[in-house]
């Protein structure tokens, strides 16, 4: 049965949250009518500046991995904040630390990247333990950053299963100040806990692996459609990078046609779920 919370709209979900990332997101959400995440995996700066410029208008967060860039430069933070702005979305960099507290600390902070200095949100493998978000959050939460845990991965073959799912679930509970949501395949409500309780456990979700033409790639990456993501598994947000904008970053008249069209997919979806009376 699927929690009442998820039949709310994103807007009427903002009450059900204290962090700040997760406010601006669901409020980013419901003011752009979009539920799509651009994750931009790409190792040129100019490619990487394109394609944020492109499916701007369409996303509600753009998803960065600024370690794969071959140019970086604070410039780069520079532009990428200012596209924030212009086009009105949250940024995430996907950074998926996997230490102990005091080293994600100084990596959040510190370094080249300084990613707790312009990125909204971030997200962390729970493999250390509670540390890894005391460590995360110590830097995060002053600056009203969010986190997500890492409870399940699209890859074949993953060991993000069972009951590492739910400890990584039990962790976040316990650190609802800080930790915002989950990088999963399907809605974490109830995981772990009794059944009436689930209505009082509203956590984001967002999912990677979403296709609307391939099944999967020969890396074991394993696609599902917006349909799937949103309305049958209680997702929140749908991550795409490839589907968008392929082999070609350049191609800036058909990377808007695809952004549009996952946009348009996932929002339909969503609005069949808020829906719902079932």
């Amino acid at each position: 049965m699927m929690a009442s919370f998820l039949r709310q709209t994103y807007g009427q979900r903002i009450h059900n949250h204290n962090n700040p990332a997760a406010k601006l997101l669901l409020e980013t959400m419901e003011r752009k009518k979009t539920n799509l995440a651009v994750s931009v995996d790409v190792t040129k700066s100019k490619d990487f500046l394109a394609i944020i410029d492109a499916v701007g208008p369409f996303v509600c967060l753009i998803k960065t991995h600024v370690d794969i860039i071959e140019d970086f430069d604070q410039l780069l933070i520079k532009q990428l904040q200012d596209f924030s702005v212009k086009h009105d979305f949250v940024i995430f960099e996907d950074r998926k630390f996997a230490d102990i507290g005091n080293t994600v600390a100084l990596q959040y902070s510190s370094g080249v990247h300084k990613i707790a200095s312009w990125s909204h949100i971030t997200n962390a493998h729970p493999v250390p333990g509670p540390s890894i978000i005391s460590g995360l959050s110590s830097i995060g939460l002053p600056l009203g950053r969010g986190l997500l845990l890492l409870t399940e991965m699209s890859t074949k073959g993953t060991l993000a299963v069972g009951s590492y799912t739910e400890e990584a679930v039990r962790m976040a509970r316990a650190h609802r100040d800080f930790v915002i949501g989950f990088i999963a395949q399907r809605s974490m409500q109830g995981i772990g806990i009794q059944a009436d309780t689930v209505d009082g456990d509203d956590f984001l979700v967002l999912t990677p692996g979403v296709g609307l033409d391939a099944k999967g790639d020969s890396m074991g990456q394993q696609y599902r459609t917006p349909r799937q993501v949103i309305l049958e598994s209680g997702c929140d947000v749908i991550i795409v990078g490839r589907g968008i904008y392929g082999k070609d970053p350049s191609f800036v008249d058909g990377i808007r046609v695809q952004a549009k069209r996952y946009m348009e997919a996932g929002w339909e979806a969503y609005q069949e779920r808020v829906s719902s009376q079932a």
